[in-house]
């Protein structure tokens, strides 16, 4: 959709245009309509599942006897069988819609719920329309061109009209209301997706996640899901399917908060949580994650163009490969799969014959070294010192009882004796102003004061080596090696309890470069070489290439 808000001189696009002519088209023209041939349309009923294929001029019909009792005699029940997560790029503009919805029906052995993201860059427009109506007010939202049949979303279109009016008028944006005001992208997108769906033939049913049971904290922009999340959207989406069967669509990145009942979001890339929690839910055999990268990679792309995917991944890889900056997976995401022991399939939508990144429970480490390495830019490092830390306990509950009230995360923790040095997690601090994080780090500093003397270091990186935990002396050797070239001085080390992440603290202008290297090192040698002299027969250690 396009539809274009003006907020005195500012001008976003939600959405790209979908044609009038693509909802109202025929069921039977299929994608004629759009210039491409019918590849799949699927109609579900209780008693009859169909699935036509159309090649050239002939078409094959299959029928399948489904028996009253929702089972069909060869492949055991007639329920979704997996869910399909699509982000914003997947979905950003007509064109890629109809791709999309083309990737789904080329799988006619599937029953997806499908978990959609708001269109494109739709999520961050709206929080500028927000931030343009504190200090400009709003002149109008129009729909003029706008795609699709208006009814569709005119109701929404309407609320966020008046939503951002009343931002106008109080000069204020609250982390409540911007909670609500974002939501509007995924229920737009949802409902945009599902009625073309629908006007082609295949029968599809749009849900906002914040109705049909995701309950969260009340931690307005960073809800987490709660337990009886679970059990609530299993009994919703399957009594749904039991009675009239369809796509479900579901938004993404949504949940209503457990006490003030108001709308909340999971964080930024919180579709993916929604995504596994619903395969967790309704118990299905596989969660895809489909992206606009071919899976998980060595490490970013834009930093070292030669990354390549990893086939292969366990749950506790992810998870940390995901807090540590790899965009591709949000950091909880992996949570709900690995508690059901759900597979978890990363795909590209632009590249669907790419194998991607199958993330599993386990896997073969035994030719495993390293398997990525992930940069997490723009953090602070405090070096808190106390000489009273010696023989005394309680220490280490004062340090982070100041953090606690202030409401700041810690990523990286080194001890010693008589010193802490940690990392302040970027993503929780840097969210605020300018003018707020200047005041919370001076309060942080005054505090730790009382107890020991501070050192406060910003512009850190922290580069995270994702790998065999059986194989860290070698990794550790392999990389100080590699900085040592560099000249590069690490300036904290640490390595997870989790036992596959070894994480090294240096310069933000240093980092780039060393991740570099590092792949270099890592990814473009054979494991032989790597290992060649490194232990001799006596035990000792030997050069390594």
């Amino acid at each position: 959709m396009a539809s274009a808000l003006q907020l005195h001189g500012v001008q976003g696009n939600f959405a790209v245009a979908l044609r009038r002519s693509l909802l109202h088209c025929e069921a039977q023209s299929g994608f004629a309509a759009f210039g491409a041939p019918v590849c799949a349309r699927r109609v579900w009923s209780k008693r009859v599942a169909f699935s036509v294929t159309c090649k050239a001029p002939s078409s094959d019909v299959i029928e399948k006897s489904v028996s009253e009792s929702g089972k069909v005699s060869s492949e055991g029940e007639t329920s979704f069988t997996c869910v399909m997560k699509f982000g914003g790029s997947s979905v950003a503009s007509a064109e890629r819609m109809k791709e999309v919805a083309g990737l789904i029906l080329s799988f006619p052995e599937e029953m997806p719920i499908v978990v959609l993201s708001a269109m494109g860059k739709t999520t961050n427009k709206l929080l500028l329309a927000g931030e343009k109506a504190v200090s400009c007010g709003v002149a109008n939202v129009t729909v003029d061109q706008l795609g699709v049949d208006r009814s569709v979303i005119a109701k929404h279109l309407e609320e966020l009209e008046q939503l951002l009016k009343g931002i106008a008028m109080m000069k204020e944006l609250t982390k409540r209301t911007q909670d609500y005001l974002v939501s509007f992208g995924e229920c737009m997108s949802t409902r945009i997706f599902a009625a073309y769906l629908n006007a082609i033939g295949v029968k599809a049913r749009q849900y906002d996640a914040f109705e049909i049971g995701f309950i969260t904290t009340d931690d307005f922009t960073n809800a987490d899901i709660l337990e009886a999340t679970y059990p609530a959207v299993a009994k919703r989406l399957h009594g749904d399917w039991l009675s009239d069967p369809a796509i479900a669509i579901v938004t993404g990145f949504l949940g209503k908060a457990r006490k003030s009942c108001a709308v909340t979001t999971l964080g930024r890339g919180g579709s993916d949580l929604t995504a596994t929690a619903i395969g967790k839910a309704l118990g299905l055999p596989e969660i895809q994650v489909w992206k606009d990268v071919d899976g998980v990679l060595t490490c970013d792309p834009n930093i070292y163009p030669q990354a390549e995917p990893v086939p292969y991944l366990t749950f506790d890889e992810a998870a940390e490969l995901a807090y540590f900056g790899a965009q591709v997976l949000h950091p909880q995401s992996m949570r709900p799969a690995r508690e059901s022991d759900i597979p978890v399939r990363v795909k590209n939508s632009y590249n669907p014959k790419a194998p991607g990144t199958l993330i599993t429970k386990a896997r073969d480490m035994s030719k495993a070294v390293l398997t990525s390495i992930v940069l997490k830019r723009n953090v602070t490092m405090l070096d808190i010192v106390s000489t009273r830390m010696l023989g005394q306990y309680g220490f280490l509950a004062k340090v982070f009882s100041i953090f606690e009230e202030l409401g700041i995360s810690v990523d990286v923790v080194a001890t010693s004796e008589v010193s802490v040095s940690l990392t302040l997690d970027p993503s929780k601090l840097w969210s605020r102003e300018l003018i707020q994080q200047a005041s919370e780090l001076d309060h942080v500093v005054e505090e730790l004061e009382k107890i020991a003397v501070v050192n406060l270091l910003q512009n850190r990186s922290i580069i995270s080596l994702i790998g065999n935990v059986q194989r860290s002396s070698l990794i550790l050797e392999k990389a100080f090696r590699v900085l040592r070239t560099l000249g590069v001085t690490v300036q904290m080390i640490s390595q997870g309890a989790s036992k596959v992440n070894i994480s090294l603290v240096v310069n933000d202008s240093e980092a780039e470069q060393c991740v570099r290297a590092l792949h270099s090192a890592f990814f473009e040698s054979e494991i032989s070489e790597l290992e060649k002299g490194y232990i001799n027969g006596n035990g000792s250690v030997a050069e390594l290439s």
